[in-house]
């Protein structure tokens, strides 16, 4: 009974965190408007260190809980990035969202984390990426159920639909 009980949350959890980039846009609006992202400030070596490191797991399978190349789950992938760095954040997505400081979109830099709601029945906090381009939109780095660690867009629907916040955590 206690392993059947484990294995159905621990399905409920996979499916619920982590958020995949399946499902429709039914709004018309756009969150992150037109907005420009180039930001002036310049990239520390830290932060350089971070995004490439991160990089190294791009096309990882997707694994609850992961922090691996044999597996890898969002908040994984961005805690391991900062780890290396000796920067210690905590281990989900729902928790690193209070760290660090709140930034406005339009001042968005490489380096910087964003926080989705991909689960809006729960209206939490559930999912998070890397910034690692600011050039033509802002491009971040992430780990989906659906496509494991993979770069995409705030432009595209999905993602734009769900975004919840940025932080700078250096």
């Amino acid at each position: 009974m206690k392993k059947t009980l484990f294995l159905l949350i621990s399905i409920a959890a996979i499916l619920y965190s982590c958020g995949s980039s399946k499902g429709k846009n039914t709004s018309s609006r756009s969150k992150t408007g037109n907005a420009s992202y180039a930001s002036s400030r310049k990239t520390p070596k830290k932060i350089k260190s971070i995004v490439s490191y991160a990089k190294t797991f791009n096309g990882t399978r997707y694994k609850y809980g992961g922090t691996t190349k044999r597996g890898m789950d969002c908040s994984g992938l961005v805690y391991t990035s900062f780890k290396k760095e000796e920067v210690i954040l905590p281990r989900t997505s729902k928790a690193m969202s209070t760290q660090g400081k709140s930034i406005s979109l339009k001042k968005v830099s490489i380096g910087d984390l964003l926080f989705f709601k991909t689960n809006k029945r729960k209206n939490v906090i559930n999912h998070v990426g890397l910034v690692i381009d600011t050039g033509k939109g802002i491009k971040f780095i992430h780990a989906s159920t659906s496509k494991g660690v993979t770069i995409s867009s705030l432009n595209e629907k999905y993602w734009n639909k769900c975004f919840a916040g940025v932080r700078r955590i250096l």
